[in-house]
């Protein structure tokens, strides 16, 4: 097997529709005088310049073939390959004379030149080096059935690395759900635009290396600008961008009382940890005065080993009312448990007017809390997990995970609120029309306390800025690349306390760190 070279690339911010991405291919070619064969040679030739990068040593392909124009860029990839001499191996699901259009073009100029063409059989054996996907792309609205299935089915047991070209096969483009089964590819090239599917659903476990081309659509000219002026996108990706808009050079004269003060309340008795990770989360992001509300058992355990925290053990109301008096946030939830001493606690705060960042047992309560008299707060940032978010909308997990843009969506709009729905490529809503996407992070940041490091990120800006929508942007984004950052020493192991440290890496304007990792 040859050896994959690593690459990077930069992304467009929206994130689209496969129907969206399919308007612009038709706006580039009425508008800018491209004709739909010339985009099929274009992405044939991107996926085939990738090919050759990530894989130089590569001998052998099977480029298995279906129909639409997907089936079209695998025959450009096959015939260029063939003339650079690569031995080419295409396995067609479709027969070539039955395809339409751009594709037959395709088809025929790769047969011309002396490419061969296998008709596909599940007893195909695949001995090359590398498989191309081209069997479907996004217009893939079905079950896969039939020698499509059993395609994918030999793709993924053949033990040789994937290429797929736009989308992996049976990945929803819009959803990242599957159709019956998918394609598990190494590397997806997608072209023109991102689609919602490659982040959404299940989609990241099956895109492998996400690569993207945008076949010279994009461009300086202000004729390629207007064309996707005329595309509005659901999702946006968080970018260094919203950094930029959030966190501004500190004055000269600068001084705690002017960095702002955040309170967090939590840590029951056994669970102190995640309010501290939290409080010092909040400290490394720059809040000017950190208090910490917390169980009286808890206080020591609080302090323990950073001294910078100013811990406070409250018993009830009367106790919580002078910190809240002296604070700009608050950040509730983190070890809050769901005793008779949280519940009176939490009522406390969410009758009060300040800013709150709502995590963990503070989700729970209110979840508890809805199901008896609907809480109409606003004013806050709720955090969920999936678990948690299904709860919020008295739904299930499952429901949830499927429809992630349609749950923080709702989880916004119910809850008068920003909304984070936290795992793999993380959402954000409430802020303004758009939805906006994390595509940072690593499975190595699925541990405990994890969540609780980004509440008090988000409670650190919160208090600094004074922009809900703003805070929560960039402090999703930061926990995500310093969850990068602390995996370069391997994911497995890798703790919430590894991601607090690197916090400063990239709250300091130019972020100048940042620049070690692509955009």
């Amino acid at each position: 097997m040859p050896n994959m070279k690593s690459i990077t690339t930069t992304y467009p911010v929206s994130v689209y529709t496969a129907d969206q991405v399919r308007t612009i291919d038709r706006l580039a070619i009425k508008k800018l005088g491209v004709t739909g064969y010339e985009l099929m040679c274009r992405a044939g030739e991107a996926s085939f310049s990738l090919l050759q990068n990530c894989w130089p040593d590569v001998q052998t392909i099977a480029v298995f073939c279906g129909q639409g124009n997907n089936s079209g860029d695998a025959y450009v990839l096959a015939h260029l390959a063939l003339q650079a001499g690569i031995k080419v191996k295409v396995i067609a699901v479709t027969p070539g004379e039955q395809l339409q259009n751009e594709a037959a073009i395709a088809w025929d100029q790769y047969t011309k030149n002396g490419g061969k063409v296998e008709v596909f059989s599940a007893d195909c054996i695949i001995t090359e080096d590398v498989i191309v996907d081209g069997l479907l792309g996004t217009g893939l609205t079905r079950q896969l059935q039939g020698d499509m299935l059993s395609a994918v089915q030999l793709i993924n047991t053949s033990e040789v690395p994937v290429l797929a070209l736009d989308m992996p096969t049976g990945l929803d483009a819009d959803t990242g759900m599957l159709h019956g089964d998918c394609v598990k590819a190494d590397i997806t090239l997608t072209f023109v635009g991102l689609k919602q599917g490659l982040f959404l659903g299940v989609g990241p476990n099956y895109v492998g290396k996400l690569e993207f081309s945008d076949l010279s659509i994009h461009g300086k000219d202000d004729n390629n600008d207007k064309l996707f002026d005329q595309i509005q996108p659901q999702i946006c990706r968080l970018t260094p961008r919203d950094l930029d808009i959030c966190l501004k050079p500190r004055a000269q004269l600068a001084h705690k009382g002017t960095n702002g003060s955040l309170l967090l309340v939590g840590g029951a008795p056994g669970m102190a940890g995640a309010i501290r990770l939290a409080a010092e989360a909040a400290l490394r992001s720059g809040a000017g005065i950190v208090r910490v509300a917390t169980h009286p058992d808890s206080v020591s355990s609080v302090m323990a080993g950073r001294a910078e925290i100013m811990c406070h053990g409250v018993i009830d109301e009367e106790e919580l009312q002078p910190l809240l008096g002296s604070a700009e946030a608050v950040i509730l939830g983190p070890g809050l448990g769901q005793s008779v001493w949280a519940k009176n606690l939490w009522k406390c705060i969410t009758k009060s007017t300040l800013p709150v960042v709502l995590d963990a047992d503070g989700l729970n309560l209110l979840s508890a809390e809805n199901k008896i008299k609907p809480l109409d707060r606003g004013n806050w940032i709720l955090t969920p997990h999936p678990g948690e978010a299904a709860k919020l909308l008295c739904t299930d997990l499952d429901s949830v995970q499927r429809d992630r843009l349609g749950a923080v969506k709702e989880l916004a709009q119910t809850f008068s609120s920003v909304a984070v729905l936290k795992g793999g490529c993380s959402l954000v809503a409430g802020e303004d029309i758009f939805v906006r996407l994390c595509d940072r992070g690593n499975p190595g940041m699925a541990t405990p306390g994890m969540g609780d490091v980004l509440a008090g990120i988000i409670g650190g800006f919160l208090v600094q800025v004074g922009n809900l929508g703003l805070a929560t942007r960039a402090a999703v984004f930061v926990h995500a690349v310093c969850g990068d950052i602390a995996a370069l020493d391997g994911e497995r192991g890798l703790l919430a306390g590894d991601i607090i440290r690197h916090i400063p890496l990239f709250t300091n304007p130019p972020f100048v760190q940042y620049k070690l990792l692509s955009d």
